[in-house]
Formats: C-alpha cells, sequence, structure tokens
C-alpha cells in the first residue's frame, strides 16, 4: 500500500464557530501542511487566518489561507463543510434541514469542481440529511462523501460512562449508532469496558452500578448534552472541532479507523436509501464499510425508526 502523502490540504468551508474552531485544532494537531478556509464574510476569513498565522510558532509547521472564493479549496486531498444555518436555543437539528440543504446544493457543485478527487466531510446539522444531499447533488461515490455523524456523540458516551464507573476513557468501546439527533440509538450490546462487556460489567468499590436506569439516564443526558451548551453559549465548536479533526487525520493519514460516521446504509439489517451513523471503516478513500456490531433486537429497531425518520424529512425535502 502507498505511504500516506506528506503534502496535505485541507479545506474547511465556513470560518463560523466550528469552522474556525476546526481550522485552530487542526493546525494545533498536525493534520495538514496546508489550512485553506473558506467563507462568504471575507472579512470574518481574513481576520480568522490572520490571528491563527499569529500563533504559528507555537504550532507544527503548516500554511494558513483564507478567501471568499471557491478556488482557495482547489486541489483539496479533504473538503469539510461546515456552512449552514446556525442552531438557535430550543431548535432541534431537524428544524435547520430546510436552509442547509439548499445551502448544500448551492455550493457543492463548485467544491467538487475544484477538489474533484477530495474526500467530502460534512459538519453542519441537521447532518444525516446534509451528507444524502450532498452526495446526490456531487454525484460522486457515497463513500467519498460522508457526514461527521455521532463521533461527537460516542465521544460524549465513553467520557460519561467512565466518570460513572470510576475507570479511564480509553478503556471504555461504546458507540452511538443512527441519526446525529434525537431518535440516536446507544449499542449497549456491542459496548464493553476493558473488555468486559459492558451489560456483564461489576461496578468497581465505591462506585455506582451501571444498571438500566443508570444507562437510561446516561442516554438522554447525551442526547441533551449539546442543547445545554447552545443553550449556555449559543453554540457546540471545540468538541466538534476536535471531532472532526480526528475524522480527518483518519482519511488524510489512511488510518482504516473504525469511526461511527454518517454514510449512505443500503441493504443494512433491513435498511436502505438513508445517511445514519454506524461503526465504519474511515481511511483515504472515504468510508469503505460499515461493521455489522452485535445488536439486540430493540436496537435494531431503534436503528430502524431512526432511518424512517429521516427518510421523513428526505421525502420533505424533495430529496
Amino acid at each position: 500500500m502507498d505511504a500516506p502523502r506528506s503534502r496535505t490540504r485541507l479545506a474547511i468551508v465556513g470560518a463560523g464557530a466550528v469552522g474556525s474552531t476546526l481550522a485552530y485544532a487542526a493546525l494545533a494537531r498536525g493534520a495538514a501542511r496546508t489550512v485553506a478556509l473558506m467563507d462568504v464574510n471575507r472579512a470574518k476569513v481574513d481576520a480568522e487566518v490572520l490571528d491563527l498565522r499569529h500563533g504559528g510558532m507555537f504550532i507544527p509547521q503548516a500554511e494558513i489561507v483564507g478567501s471568499d472564493d471557491v478556488e482557495v479549496c482547489r486541489d483539496a486531498d479533504v473538503v469539510v463543510v461546515t456552512a449552514g444555518a446556525k442552531q438557535h436555543p430550543g431548535q432541534t437539528r431537524l428544524d435547520l434541514a430546510e436552509a442547509t440543504v439548499d445551502l448544500t446544493r448551492r455550493i457543492m457543485p463548485g467544491l467538487v469542481d475544484v477538489a474533484p478527487d477530495a474526500v467530502f466531510i460534512m459538519v453542519t446539522n441537521p447532518v444525516d440529511v446534509v451528507t444524502y444531499a450532498a452526495q446526490k447533488v456531487s454525484g460522486l461515490p457515497p463513500g467519498r462523501v460522508f457526514g461527521s455523524g455521532t463521533v461527537l456523540d460516542s465521544s460524549r458516551l465513553r467520557a460519561a460512562l467512565a466518570e460513572h464507573c470510576g475507570v479511564a476513557v480509553g478503556n471504555v468501546h461504546a458507540y452511538i449508532a443512527g441519526e446525529h439527533g434525537d431518535s440516536e440509538i446507544v449499542l449497549w450490546s456491542s459496548a464493553t469496558i476493558a473488555g468486559v462487556p459492558l451489560l456483564g460489567w461489576r461496578a468497581l468499590a465505591g462506585r455506582p452500578p451501571l444498571d438500566a436506569a443508570a444507562r437510561e439516564r446516561i442516554a438522554t443526558d447525551v442526547v441533551e448534552s449539546a442543547y445545554r451548551v447552545i443553550a449556555g453559549k449559543g453554540a457546540t465548536n471545540y468538541a466538534v472541532g476536535l471531532a472532526a479533526t480526528r475524522i480527518i487525520e483518519a482519511v488524510l493519514n489512511d488510518e482504516h479507523r473504525i469511526m461511527p460516521v454518517s454514510s449512505r446504509i443500503d441493504g443494512f439489517r433491513g435498511i436502505s436509501d438513508v445517511c445514519l451513523s454506524m461503526p465504519s471503516l474511515v481511511d483515504r478513500r472515504g468510508v469503505t464499510e460499515t461493521v455489522d456490531v452485535p445488536m439486540s433486537d430493540d436496537e435494531i429497531a431503534g436503528l430502524r425508526a431512526s432511518a424512517d425518520a429521516m427518510r421523513a424529512v428526505q421525502r420533505r425535502l424533495g430529496l
């Protein structure tokens, strides 16, 4: 297999809270040698690029450029789309669908024209519906256009489980699947802590049991956590910026990493014609395979219900 390319170009579309934080995270982690930031607000993108350049001596060597012209994205290896309607307190992710899908329809053709060989990662809500629209508009193979999905949700879940059980988060392996939103489900059946099936986990001394009530409370907290952040500060940006950077690295470094990203599902567990998150293989080709992890009947039913909810939105938007 060919070695990863040393000259890597990352394009980020949208210089708002998520896009600018993502650029910062990617530069701090040394994810790409060139980071290109694009936004229709030229003054905003110029200011973000200048601010990032001022920190250049404290990060791995990289070039940071920006513009309101799509040409800044030319020949990118990865294009991350963060541009979309802003989610306000009280709004669900699906409330944003129509405006963001319309924007996606407008910008995708130009992005594909300047970066025809790129992997496209959608990081704007409602991410599953937006990813489905981006795939249709782009005409690219489905695996090369996917969404950030429930990577962040799964991180939130692992953090909550680690805190509850009194273990390091690196010892927790658990995924959230389905919609990145209110109908998402926890895949309890495949979750483990230090190799022990989570459903059989015995509480450590002085720790509360991980019983059904605790699991339900943790799942609810994960679903509602983004709303709490939005209510308090207006947007989520730090954690999603880090999560998206980790996905970018999996692509650019050809890591063959299993991540719960949102990709096209066709003929999986009776589900087709929808983008949902399931543990998936991510490498420089994009998403190459969905991993069929153990699932209970209730979890399969929950995944199908999530798919039904997404298809209903797709029909409403004429997708």
